[in-house]
């Protein structure tokens, strides 16, 4: 019988077997930042296990609050400032070369298929974009994987997404998870690994797979991925070129992570998305989805483009397009957080920065700060954002306020109208 790429991954990777439901498998990436890392960093020493298991294994990021809003979060981002620095580990991005922990790292090279991945943040699925398993742990997971770079995980089913069709002009990435997520519910893939497979996904950029696998947990995925390929060997060639004698090798290389064509499945579902419009949620679930001519006319308050989920330059270069010799609605604010520095850079070279400002948009550092609503574009009580972001929880950017999630480029046609509308009629 077959394996998926997650069994693959796994029998790589296994230590141990301690009963029949688990494994403990060899990580090759601990990924860490300033909100959920210091907890495990001060039991650690408490313990008397201030250790790492290997420095050049562990990455390590300020991102959600920076720089520092107070005494608190300067406190958090000292904690793992002086840790990184007292056990020498070189991959540590402060203030002014951090950026967005789950875009920074894949543009760093960080990431490899077949990789085994943990970090204490529900998006590290998006890292199974490149063919790697990565999932988010807790506070114990997390400081076993500093402390022993390991980590046990009950082997998880894999449900495989097939997604045929032709993508329509004008719908993206986001508007195909938001798409899948309305139709598994939040809970529909609970325990799971969502195996993104088909010609949509073939033919997506690396942004959008991992825009695609970011929001798997959404659904209750414990990861997402997509098969390692040419656009994938493309993206790491910088990092990979003196590891293969050409690209087609590392294409080759790659495929030997490919589930097996007799794999077994616990579900096959398939999405044609030939007919899909532009999406957007309406409550406060990421199940809570609607076409977003359903929701036109809706007001909004301010517009977020940004996260781990759409602040690359692809989202920026979308959302450009749009907001090109416009103005922000009267009434409506606007905020753009390009995810990393590099993607700050580019869009400044591209003149993407400047289209943003004469719009009217305040262009802020690389951050998480608003998506979670600890800074940066935290919502007043009763006031209602369309962004970009991940999650439209109940008071997630802000007590009180309401969140539409959407596509870089369905936000930017907001922006200039100042109510939900589709980005087509513009």
């Amino acid at each position: 019988m077959g394996k998926t790429i997650a069994e693959k991954i796994f029998a790589a990777h296994r230590r141990d077997n301690p009963s029949g439901a688990h494994t403990v498998l060899d990580l090759d990436v601990v990924m860490c930042h300033e909100i959920t890392t210091p907890i495990a960093i001060n039991d650690l020493v408490e313990r008397g296990l201030d250790k790492v298991f290997d420095p050049s294994k562990l990455k390590v990021v300020i991102d959600h609050v920076t720089p520092s809003k107070d005494s608190k979060t300067a406190t958090q981002a000292k904690i793992l400032r002086d840790w990184a620095r007292r056990h020498k580990i070189n991959d540590f991005f402060d203030v002014g070369s951090n950026g967005v922990c789950h875009a920074l790292f894949p543009e760093k090279g960080f990431v490899r298929p077949g990789y085994t991945i943990i970090m204490g943040d529900s998006h590290t699925c998006t890292h199974g974009a490149f063919g790697a398993f990565a999932a988010g742990v807790g506070t114990t997971d997390l400081e076993v994987g500093i402390l022993k770079g390991v980590c046990s995980f009950r082997l998880p089913e894999t449900m495989k997404i097939n997604i045929v069709g032709e993508l329509p002009a004008g719908v993206y990435a986001k508007d195909v998870i938001l798409y899948i997520i309305k139709e598994l519910t939040v809970n529909g893939a609970t325990d799971k690994v969502m195996e993104f497979v088909g010609p949509v996904v073939d033919a997506m950029s690396m942004e959008s797979r991992m825009t695609l696998c970011n929001m798997a947990i959404e659904a209750g995925g414990t990861c997402g991925v997509c098969m390692p390929d040419q656009v994938t060997a493309e993206y790491l060639w910088p990092f990979i070129k003196d590891d293969y004698d050409s690209l087609a090798a590392a294409v080759a290389d790659f495929a030997t992570w490919h589930s097996d064509a007799d794999a077994r499945y616990c579900a096959e579902l398939t999405f044609d998305v030939s007919n899909l419009v532009p999406q957007v949620t309406y409550g406060y679930k990421p199940d809570e989805v609607k076409d977003v001519g359903e929701l036109d006319g809706t007001p909004v308050d301010q517009v977020y483009i940004g996260s781990c989920t759409n602040g690359r330059i692809e989202d920026l270069r979308q959302a450009a397009e749009v907001l090109k010799g416009c103005k922000l609605a009267p009434g409506v604010r606007g905020i753009l957080a390009p995810a990393t520095p590099l993607v700050y850079a580019t869009a400044m070279t591209e003149g993407i920065i400047q289209i943003f400002l004469e719009a009217g948009f305040c262009v802020t550092n690389p951050t998480c700060g608003a998506c979670l609503g600890m800074s940066n574009g935290v919502l007043a009580e009763g006031e209602v954002c369309a962004s970009t972001t991940n999650r439209n929880f109940n008071g997630r950017m802000g007590k009180g306020g309401m969140v539409h999630l959407m596509s870089p480029r369905s936000a930017a046609a907001v922006a200039v109208r100042g109510v939900i509308c589709d980005h087509r009629t513009l």
